[in-house]
Protein backbone atom coordinates (compact mmCIF):
# COMPACT_ATOMS: atom_id res chain seq x y z
CA UNK A 1 0.00 0.00 0.00
CA UNK A 2 1.38 3.64 -0.57
CA UNK A 3 2.42 5.22 2.39
CA UNK A 4 1.39 8.41 4.08
CA UNK A 5 4.01 10.54 1.54
CA UNK A 6 2.38 9.23 -1.16
CA UNK A 7 -1.12 10.60 -0.19
CA UNK A 8 0.62 14.56 -0.24
CA UNK A 9 3.24 14.76 -2.20
CA UNK A 10 3.78 11.45 -4.05
CA UNK A 11 1.29 11.44 -6.99
CA UNK A 12 2.62 14.42 -8.10
CA UNK A 13 6.22 13.92 -7.28
CA UNK A 14 6.39 10.69 -9.20
CA UNK A 15 5.36 12.81 -12.72
CA UNK A 16 8.75 14.54 -12.68
CA UNK A 17 12.36 14.05 -12.42
CA UNK A 18 13.33 17.39 -12.47
CA UNK A 19 11.99 20.78 -13.69
CA UNK A 20 12.01 21.86 -16.75
CA UNK A 21 12.42 25.56 -17.36
CA UNK A 22 9.01 27.64 -18.21
CA UNK A 23 8.51 30.41 -20.55
CA UNK A 24 11.20 30.31 -22.29
CA UNK A 25 11.51 28.69 -26.07
CA UNK A 26 11.28 24.72 -26.19
CA UNK A 27 12.06 22.11 -28.89
CA UNK A 28 9.01 20.75 -31.19
CA UNK A 29 7.75 17.47 -28.70
CA UNK A 30 9.38 15.08 -31.76
CA UNK A 31 12.68 16.49 -30.32
CA UNK A 32 12.10 15.76 -27.06
CA UNK A 33 10.13 12.74 -26.61
CA UNK A 34 12.25 9.32 -26.72
CA UNK A 35 10.46 7.06 -28.79
CA UNK A 36 10.51 3.42 -27.34
CA UNK A 37 10.02 1.85 -31.33
CA UNK A 38 13.73 3.48 -31.84
CA UNK A 39 15.16 1.96 -29.05
CA UNK A 40 16.13 -1.62 -28.55
CA UNK A 41 15.09 -4.42 -27.10
CA UNK A 42 16.53 -5.81 -23.63
CA UNK A 43 18.58 -2.21 -23.48
CA UNK A 44 17.49 0.99 -21.17
CA UNK A 45 14.95 2.89 -21.66
CA UNK A 46 16.55 6.31 -23.19
CA UNK A 47 15.63 9.49 -22.18
CA UNK A 48 12.81 8.37 -19.34
CA UNK A 49 13.89 8.58 -15.42
CA UNK A 50 12.45 5.96 -12.80
CA UNK A 51 9.98 6.72 -10.49
CA UNK A 52 10.13 5.13 -6.65
CA UNK A 53 8.22 5.11 -3.49
CA UNK A 54 9.96 5.15 -0.40
CA UNK A 55 8.68 2.62 2.06
CA UNK A 56 7.85 0.72 -1.71
CA UNK A 57 9.97 -2.28 -2.06
CA UNK A 58 8.32 -4.39 -4.69
CA UNK A 59 8.62 -2.33 -8.01
CA UNK A 60 7.11 -3.04 -11.51
CA UNK A 61 9.19 -4.12 -14.28
CA UNK A 62 9.84 -1.88 -16.91
CA UNK A 63 11.88 -3.45 -20.31
CA UNK A 64 11.81 -2.85 -24.01
CA UNK A 65 10.55 -5.72 -26.01
CA UNK A 66 9.52 -6.70 -29.71
CA UNK A 67 5.97 -7.25 -30.24
CA UNK A 68 4.34 -7.38 -33.96
CA UNK A 69 7.52 -6.71 -35.42
CA UNK A 70 8.35 -3.48 -33.19
CA UNK A 71 9.53 -1.86 -30.25
CA UNK A 72 7.53 -0.80 -27.03
CA UNK A 73 7.84 -0.83 -23.18
CA UNK A 74 6.49 -3.76 -21.47
CA UNK A 75 5.46 -3.30 -17.69
CA UNK A 76 4.92 -5.86 -15.25
CA UNK A 77 3.07 -5.09 -11.94
CA UNK A 78 2.95 -8.03 -9.04
CA UNK A 79 1.84 -5.80 -6.05
CA UNK A 80 4.18 -3.12 -7.12
CA UNK A 81 4.14 0.28 -7.60
CA UNK A 82 6.72 2.16 -9.93
CA UNK A 83 7.07 4.36 -13.26
CA UNK A 84 8.57 6.11 -15.81
CA UNK A 85 8.70 10.08 -16.10
CA UNK A 86 10.04 12.18 -18.74
CA UNK A 87 10.79 15.61 -18.33
CA UNK A 88 9.16 18.09 -20.92
CA UNK A 89 8.79 21.94 -21.47
CA UNK A 90 5.71 21.89 -24.66
CA UNK A 91 3.37 24.51 -24.86
CA UNK A 92 0.02 22.51 -25.13
CA UNK A 93 -1.70 25.14 -27.18
CA UNK A 94 1.04 24.87 -30.10
CA UNK A 95 0.76 21.03 -29.01
CA UNK A 96 -2.67 20.05 -28.27
CA UNK A 97 -3.10 16.28 -29.50
CA UNK A 98 -1.58 13.61 -27.56
CA UNK A 99 -1.44 10.16 -28.47
CA UNK A 100 -0.33 6.57 -27.87
CA UNK A 101 -1.00 2.95 -28.33
CA UNK A 102 -1.39 0.58 -25.12
CA UNK A 103 -2.50 -3.00 -24.69
CA UNK A 104 -3.10 -4.79 -20.98
CA UNK A 105 -3.56 -8.60 -20.25
CA UNK A 106 -6.17 -8.24 -17.39
CA UNK A 107 -7.61 -5.29 -15.38
CA UNK A 108 -7.38 -4.32 -11.98
CA UNK A 109 -10.50 -6.57 -10.57
CA UNK A 110 -10.29 -4.15 -7.07
CA UNK A 111 -9.94 -1.28 -8.85
CA UNK A 112 -11.97 1.75 -8.16
CA UNK A 113 -11.45 5.43 -9.13
CA UNK A 114 -13.02 6.76 -5.81
CA UNK A 115 -11.28 5.12 -3.43
CA UNK A 116 -7.76 4.75 -2.21
CA UNK A 117 -7.42 0.66 -1.74
CA UNK A 118 -8.67 0.60 -5.40
CA UNK A 119 -6.23 3.30 -6.98
CA UNK A 120 -4.63 0.81 -9.40
CA UNK A 121 -4.43 0.82 -13.17
CA UNK A 122 -3.15 -1.94 -15.18
CA UNK A 123 -1.82 1.33 -17.45
CA UNK A 124 -2.03 4.65 -16.97
CA UNK A 125 -0.18 7.88 -18.43
CA UNK A 126 0.28 11.29 -16.93
CA UNK A 127 0.46 14.69 -18.16
CA UNK A 128 1.75 16.97 -15.51
CA UNK A 129 1.51 20.95 -15.94
CA UNK A 130 4.16 23.78 -14.44
CA UNK A 131 1.98 26.71 -13.89
CA UNK A 132 4.53 30.12 -13.43
CA UNK A 133 4.90 31.14 -9.53
CA UNK A 134 3.19 34.17 -10.35
CA UNK A 135 -0.16 32.66 -11.25
CA UNK A 136 -0.05 31.10 -7.80
CA UNK A 137 -1.50 32.07 -4.62
CA UNK A 138 0.99 33.05 -1.40
CA UNK A 139 -0.67 29.60 -0.06
CA UNK A 140 0.69 27.61 -2.96
CA UNK A 141 3.79 29.35 -3.82
CA UNK A 142 4.71 28.81 0.42
CA UNK A 143 3.63 24.47 0.21
CA UNK A 144 5.64 24.55 -3.31
CA UNK A 145 8.48 26.22 -1.62
CA UNK A 146 8.44 23.26 0.89
CA UNK A 147 8.77 20.96 -1.42
CA UNK A 148 11.39 21.98 -3.24
CA UNK A 149 13.23 22.49 0.01
CA UNK A 150 12.55 19.00 1.03
CA UNK A 151 12.88 16.92 -2.31
CA UNK A 152 15.22 19.48 -4.39
CA UNK A 153 12.46 19.22 -7.51
CA UNK A 154 10.00 21.18 -8.32
CA UNK A 155 6.27 19.45 -8.34
CA UNK A 156 3.76 20.30 -10.83
CA UNK A 157 0.76 22.30 -10.23
CA UNK A 158 -1.48 19.96 -11.55
CA UNK A 159 -2.14 16.90 -13.83
CA UNK A 160 -4.19 14.80 -15.60
CA UNK A 161 -4.15 10.97 -15.59
CA UNK A 162 -5.42 9.04 -18.77
CA UNK A 163 -6.50 5.56 -17.15
CA UNK A 164 -7.42 2.01 -18.42
CA UNK A 165 -10.24 1.49 -15.57
CA UNK A 166 -11.91 -1.43 -14.23
CA UNK A 167 -15.40 -0.63 -14.25
CA UNK A 168 -15.83 3.67 -14.54
CA UNK A 169 -17.45 4.68 -18.12
CA UNK A 170 -15.07 5.46 -20.51
CA UNK A 171 -14.96 9.42 -20.80
CA UNK A 172 -15.55 10.12 -17.02
CA UNK A 173 -13.53 12.55 -15.45
CA UNK A 174 -12.71 11.61 -11.84
CA UNK A 175 -10.67 13.64 -9.10
CA UNK A 176 -7.64 11.34 -7.51
CA UNK A 177 -8.32 9.87 -4.31
CA UNK A 178 -5.69 10.84 -2.58
CA UNK A 179 -5.30 14.74 -4.30
CA UNK A 180 -7.94 16.37 -6.73
CA UNK A 181 -4.37 18.32 -8.14
CA UNK A 182 -4.73 14.91 -9.91
CA UNK A 183 -7.43 14.55 -12.39
CA UNK A 184 -7.87 11.04 -14.04
CA UNK A 185 -10.00 10.60 -17.46
CA UNK A 186 -10.93 6.85 -18.22
CA UNK A 187 -9.48 6.72 -21.98
CA UNK A 188 -10.19 2.81 -22.34
CA UNK A 189 -12.31 0.68 -19.11
CA UNK A 190 -13.08 -3.27 -18.63
CA UNK A 191 -12.48 -6.32 -20.37
CA UNK A 192 -13.44 -6.32 -23.50
CA UNK A 193 -10.48 -5.51 -24.79
CA UNK A 194 -7.88 -7.14 -23.20
CA UNK A 195 -4.31 -8.16 -25.42
CA UNK A 196 -5.94 -5.57 -27.79
CA UNK A 197 -3.38 -2.92 -28.96
CA UNK A 198 -5.72 0.41 -28.81
CA UNK A 199 -4.46 3.60 -29.75
CA UNK A 200 -6.00 6.92 -28.64
CA UNK A 201 -5.65 10.88 -29.52
CA UNK A 202 -6.65 13.38 -26.81
CA UNK A 203 -6.94 17.29 -26.74
CA UNK A 204 -5.33 17.99 -23.51
CA UNK A 205 -6.40 21.81 -23.74
CA UNK A 206 -10.11 20.81 -23.92
CA UNK A 207 -8.99 17.69 -21.23
CA UNK A 208 -7.52 20.29 -18.93
CA UNK A 209 -10.29 22.67 -18.73
CA UNK A 210 -13.01 20.36 -18.65
CA UNK A 211 -11.19 18.48 -15.39
CA UNK A 212 -10.09 22.00 -13.99
CA UNK A 213 -12.07 24.76 -15.16
CA UNK A 214 -9.11 26.96 -16.40
CA UNK A 215 -6.60 26.99 -19.51
CA UNK A 216 -3.59 24.24 -19.06
CA UNK A 217 -0.26 25.87 -18.16
CA UNK A 218 2.63 24.72 -19.97
CA UNK A 219 3.21 20.53 -19.30
CA UNK A 220 5.90 19.90 -17.55
CA UNK A 221 6.34 15.63 -18.09
CA UNK A 222 5.00 12.62 -19.42
CA UNK A 223 4.96 9.38 -17.30
CA UNK A 224 3.89 5.86 -17.29
CA UNK A 225 2.79 3.87 -14.77
CA UNK A 226 1.38 0.39 -14.21
CA UNK A 227 0.72 -0.48 -10.55
CA UNK A 228 -0.71 -2.78 -8.26
CA UNK A 229 -0.08 -2.29 -5.04
CA UNK A 230 -2.92 -1.15 -3.26
CA UNK A 231 -5.00 -4.07 -4.52
CA UNK A 232 -2.24 -6.84 -4.39
CA UNK A 233 -2.93 -7.88 -7.77
CA UNK A 234 -0.84 -8.54 -10.86
CA UNK A 235 -1.24 -6.80 -14.26
CA UNK A 236 1.02 -6.81 -17.71
CA UNK A 237 0.61 -3.73 -19.82
CA UNK A 238 2.32 -2.27 -22.96
CA UNK A 239 2.88 1.03 -24.25
CA UNK A 240 3.62 2.37 -27.61
CA UNK A 241 5.30 5.65 -28.74
CA UNK A 242 3.89 8.49 -27.19
CA UNK A 243 3.61 11.67 -28.63
CA UNK A 244 2.25 15.76 -28.90
CA UNK A 245 1.07 17.42 -32.61
CA UNK A 246 -0.60 19.97 -33.48
CA UNK A 247 -4.14 20.30 -33.91
CA UNK A 248 -5.54 19.24 -37.71
CA UNK A 249 -8.08 20.73 -39.38
CA UNK A 250 -10.77 18.27 -40.01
Amino acid sequence: MKPPEFITLGLLLLLIGGTTAMGGASEAPEAMLNRFSEMAPGEAVTGWQPITFKKIDALTRYELVEDGGRIVLRADSVASASGLVKPLDIDPVAYPVLSWEWKVNRTIAKGDVTKKSGDDYAARIYITFAAPPEKLSFIQRTKLAAIRMVSGKTPPTAALAYVWGNRASVGSIHPNPYTRRVQMIVVDSGADHLNQWRSAHRNVVEDFKRAFGTDPPRISGVAVMTDSDNTGESATAWYGDISFSRKTDD
